[in-house]
């Protein structure tokens, strides 16, 4: 069978996943009645890339290629099978270093400290409150909108991993996701021995607090610290190939405190010419007006997501010197004002019964 065409995993706009996260995906797709080639290929992914566990791949492309399997196997349930089935060994270093931890709880702690090596743009974490431990998945790319068959093959992936250490009939409190239902939570429920929440603040596995002091199986200081340190090179790696794009990002949202920042005044904070600039950002097929929104759109959620800071503030910090300006440029981004954004995400845990 010829391999698609070749793609860039991944280009300077765009998030990086490893394609460990794609560990048995081309057999799946095929157990369930799909062609491979050409739902990888209709999302834009390249064959050759996803069996090499540590190239990085485009995490648009790869949350993509799960919705076009879900669409053309006709199984809206894709991800969620595909979580279920998929053991944590093969998330390559990421699924050793929890396997490698002493308890469930540092399992989790470790994983999600180092989970920015693995998936960029993305929350990996463990909270903890009156009794009960949230493990919380979401990715932050607002780039990243298709993202049902992730989220859900995701908690399947972390659910995956609590078994290892709690066993086989073990089940969690809840399981919430951040999307709607489509058809029901019979499917869902089976699964994970749960009820099921849907349209929450954020993708989570809900357990007793006691549930972290389990000691994992496989616990290995030695092959701990292995997998420990080839994370942090495959960071060193990827930061050694910041692209000029990334930089211009960078200064961007350093400069863009209280006025926006000029190209004329980004070009000399990197040291070049204001046309040599322009020239490296049309090759990266960006302007410099493009990159500036984007920037925006990505700290205006970030603030956002602090309940302490005032919308009049947060207008200050993206560089606009009206509230009408920055309210009016949210509706167009997201079809609603940043104080009804804020009221649908900054939702409160309700505690679980």
């Amino acid at each position: 069978m010829p391999s698609a065409p070749r793609v860039p995993p991944a280009s300077d706009r765009q998030s990086c996943i490893l394609s460990a996260a794609a560990t048995g995906l081309l057999e799946f797709i095929q157990s369930e009645g799909g062609d491979p080639e050409r739902i990888l290929g209709a999302a834009g992914a390249d064959c050759n890339a996803i069996e090499q566990p540590t190239a990085r791949l485009s995490l648009d492309i790869y949350c993509n290629a799960m919705e076009q399997a879900a669409r053309q196997t006709q199984n809206e349930h894709f991800g969620l099978r595909f979580g279920q089935q998929f053991m944590p060994a093969g998330l390559g270093m990421l699924g050793y270093l929890g396997l490698t931890s002493p308890t469930v709880g540092e399992a989790l702690r470790n994983m999600g400290a180092m989970f920015h090596h693995h998936q960029q743009r993305s929350h990996l974490g463990l909270t903890q409150a009156d009794g009960l431990a949230y493990v919380e998945y979401r990715i932050t790319d607002p780039l990243i909108t298709q993202r049902r068959q992730d989220a859900e093959l995701s908690i399947g992936m972390f659910f995956n991993v609590l078994r290892q250490a709690l066993g086989q009939q073990w089940s969690p409190l809840e399981i919430r996701f951040e999307h709607g239902a489509l058809h029901g939570k019979e499917e869902h429920e089976h699964i994970f021995g749960a009820p099921i929440q849907f349209s929450q603040g954020t993708n989570a596995i809900v357990l007793r607090g006691s549930d972290l002091n389990a000691p994992m199986p496989g616990a290995d200081a030695h092959l701990h610290s292995l997998m420990r340190n080839n994370l942090r090179q495959l960071g060193l790696i990827a930061a050694t190939e910041e692209t000029l794009v990334d930089k211009v990002r960078a200064v961007i949202r350093l400069r863009l405190d209280d006025s926006e920042p000029t190209l004329d005044e980004i070009a000399s904070a990197l040291g070049m010419a204001n046309w040599t600039l322009q020239r490296r950002l049309r090759t990266a097929g960006l302007t410099y007006q493009e990159l500036l929104l984007e920037v925006r759109k990505d700290m205006a959620l970030e603030y956002l997501k602090d309940p302490d800071l005032q919308i009049s503030e947060l207008a200050f910090l993206l560089g606009y010197s009206e509230i009408s300006a920055f309210s009016r440029a949210f509706q167009r981004w997201h079809g609603m004002s940043p104080t009804e954004w804020r009221r649908q995400h900054l939702v409160g845990r309700p505690r679980v019964q």
